[in-house]
């Protein structure tokens, strides 16, 4: 009998990528797939990995991707699968952005301060940097992380005035006293895709195994946005580190899920691009062909995407 076929798969701790959900249950093995599965601290880490040939296919942000294919990787994004998923959370002593008139202003009440990030060139790192030079604010310092994890105690020691991370960290802060959210994912930048399924271009020649796990991970998003209790039960199991409850708080703050690669998808990304040159993070501009093979997800989600639609509360 011939050997069931299997995937490397790199994942972050996020908890609203759909890693969770195949892991903890028969999505994915009922389609005939084996995986083994390996936690990063960051986007990048998991670049890092697929340099090194040690996974095949990675939950990962689009901007260290594009740093990837900057410094020679062959790297495609071949499906989405959320956006907008960074959020800033601060203390009490930080007003949100409601109680101003713009962004701007926002910021400038940070002027001396820092706010943390994940590690350099992870999608929220990219997008505190964009935030502060499009609106010309020189003096706030960017402070990076290497988990993400380590944001809300850098908070509640005063190490940062902010810190700008995923649903969860809002979620965490809330729980535990230790920060407000401030700014919610839909304003920091529309439609920024918080991460897609990335695998080196040479796995594209393995077509059906491509194909089987992006049906996987279509019905796994479908779970969360018609199902998103279940979900979070299979994903509070499989973590072990929280609750049902905690989950479906953090899909309520961020709640725009699909597999698809929309154009808006596309253009938040070249948007990304631009930004990533202008802070020097890439040498030259590089277009949507280096970055995306959209065939192997259209013909799995061939209509339009539903990441605008919520989730069924």
């Amino acid at each position: 009998m011939p050997a069931r076929p299997s995937l490397r798969i790199g994942h972050l701790s996020t908890m609203y990528h759909t890693a969770f959900l195949l892991r903890g249950s028969k999505i994915l093995t009922d389609r005939g797939i084996d995986a083994t599965w390996e936690l990063f601290p960051s986007g990048p880490d998991i670049i890092n990995a697929m340099h090194a040939g040690t996974i095949d296919l990675g939950y990962i942000g689009l901007p260290p991707v594009i740093i990837g294919i900057d410094h020679g990787l062959s790297l495609a994004c071949i499906a989405g699968g959320h956006v907008e998923g960074t959020v800033i959370i601060a203390g009490e002593e930080i007003h949100p952005l409601v109680a101003y008139n713009s962004i701007s202003e926002f910021l400038r009440q940070f002027s001396g301060k820092a706010i943390g990030t994940p590690p350099k060139g992870s999608i929220h790192d990219v997008i505190v940097h964009e935030l502060l030079r499009e609106h010309g604010v020189c003096d706030v310092t960017v402070k990076n992380y290497p988990w993400a994890d380590f944001l809300p105690d850098a908070l509640a020691r005063g190490e940062i005035a902010a810190a700008a991370g995923t649903p969860a960290l809002a979620v965490t802060a809330r729980r535990y006293n230790r920060a407000n959210l401030v700014v919610p994912p839909d304003t920091l930048w529309p439609f920024n895709p918080s991460y897609g399924i990335v695998v080196m271009r040479r796995m594209l020649e393995q077509k059906e195994i491509l194909l089987q796990f992006l049906s996987a991970h279509e019905d796994a998003c479908e779970l969360i946005r018609h199902d998103p209790r279940s979900a979070a039960c299979i994903v509070a199991k499989t973590t072990g580190m929280v609750d049902p409850d905690f989950v479906m708080d953090t899909y309520r703050i961020s709640p725009k899920y699909c597999a698809a690669l929309p154009p808006e998808y596309i253009a938040s990304t070249l948007k990304f691009v631009r930004t990533l040159h202008e802070l020097g993070y890439i040498s030259h501009l590089i277009g949507e062909d280096a970055i995306f093979d959209s065939s192997f997800i259209r013909s799995i989600h061939p209509g339009s995407h539903h990441y605008n639609d919520g989730i069924t509360i």
